[in-house]
């Protein structure tokens, strides 16, 4: 203690002070924690966790470097940290724009920001509905392969310039017509929104998830990776076994009979009663 208590002095801890913690603090603190968390088990469910762990190897690399003091190695490295800030947004592109759209598919933001004003409404009627359902039990007994989505509250617009403009009224006749085996329109997906038919043969993204069983086909992880960026309700057809499966937020449904598809597709269809604040409005209802 006589050799320690000389060192303790010193370093004058009796002078510092502890702050104050208040209320305000606590809280900044919980969300700044949340945040963390969130940012973390969204990098984990990603290929960004690969490389994620790269970087911190270079920031061990560097660390080591600067308690051996190699400067030279120090110097590159911090004449390159502003390059490596865009190599990162660069390199994290895609999650970032899957962060992104996350986010703003949140019900919160949705709610928000969606001209509601007027009486309830679904996204799609039922009369659409129906004439899906009538196409699908068609096409699941004559083993044809179909691919449709129904738009929700996330735009398709992207997936819908890749295909051919339709614009035409949804019956089941011209959705088995468009399937159809060796018609010009049968390859790729179909796109309904506003209770029509907005356009065929569309691309669509295959997802990038390791869960998916081998089994499945393109058609089946084009839904699925569709459902992943959307909030789309995504209809397949198998043309292996006729069987129906809806994709819907990441998840796929297999082998389910048209009531089961009726029924998804009723509690799914979105009925607002239209009494919120609305912050943003293309265009009034009665105009």
């Amino acid at each position: 203690m006589i050799y320690i208590k000389p060192f303790l002095d010193s370093l004058h801890l009796y002078d510092i002070s502890l702050p104050t913690i208040g209320i305000t603090d606590i809280l900044d603190i919980l969300i700044v924690a949340y945040i963390a968390y969130k940012i973390i088990f969204w990098i984990k469910e990603t290929r960004a966790w690969i490389l994620f762990k790269g970087i911190l190897v270079i920031f061990v690399f560097a660390f080591v470097a600067l308690l051996l003091g190699l400067n030279t190695i120090l110097w590159i490295l911090s004449k390159t940290i502003s390059v490596g800030i865009i190599a990162v947004i660069v390199v994290f592109q895609p999650e970032l724009r899957k962060a992104l759209e996350q986010l703003g598919k949140g019900k919160h933001i949705t709610s928000i920001f969606r001209a509601d004003a007027g009486s309830e409404e679904g996204t799609f009627s039922e009369k659409t509905m129906e004439e899906i359902l009538r196409a699908c039990g068609k096409m699941s007994h004559e083993k044809t392969g179909a691919l449709m989505l129904i738009e929700h509250d996330v735009p398709l617009g992207d997936f819908e310039r890749t295909g051919i403009p339709i614009d035409a009224q949804v019956t089941s006749q011209l959705i088995i017509n468009i399937f159809e085996h060796n018609t010009p329109l049968h390859d790729g997906a179909v796109i309904i929104k506003n209770n029509r038919i907005a356009a065929a043969t569309c691309f669509l993204p295959l997802t990038d998830s390791n869960d998916v069983s081998m089994e499945l086909g393109t058609r089946h992880r084009a839904a699925i990776g569709a459902s992943e960026v959307s909030d789309a309700f995504v209809i397949i057809v198998s043309e292996e076994t006729g069987a129906i499966s809806l994709a819907r937020g990441g998840v796929l449904y297999r082998n389910i009979s048209i009531d089961t598809l009726r029924s998804m597709l009723s509690q799914g269809n979105r009925h607002v009663k239209k009494k919120k604040i609305v912050l943003w409005k293309g265009r009034r209802a009665n105009e």
